[in-house]
């Protein structure tokens, strides 16, 4: 899967896989990467275009109640 670097102070770079409908993120200060299973692509371009990374993931991603895991 492709990364994008973000400019983000608490993620560092977002990719994703339409095929398969996972997004994956990587955060800066636990330097892990976790893949979210069952996202749409809308939310994933919400998120890319978002004013704040950090916010959108949290609104749309963690609290969406998509299934994940640490990559």
């Amino acid at each position: 899967m492709e990364m994008q670097v973000v400019s983000s102070s608490d993620v560092s770079a977002i990719g994703y896989d339409s095929d398969t409908a996972t997004l994956r993120v990587t955060f800066i200060k636990a330097g892990s990467t976790y893949d979210y299973y069952g996202v749409p692509e809308e939310v994933y371009q919400g998120l890319m275009s978002a004013p704040s990374i950090g916010q959108y993931l949290n609104v749309y991603v963690k609290k969406g109640g998509y299934s994940y895991a640490k990559v």
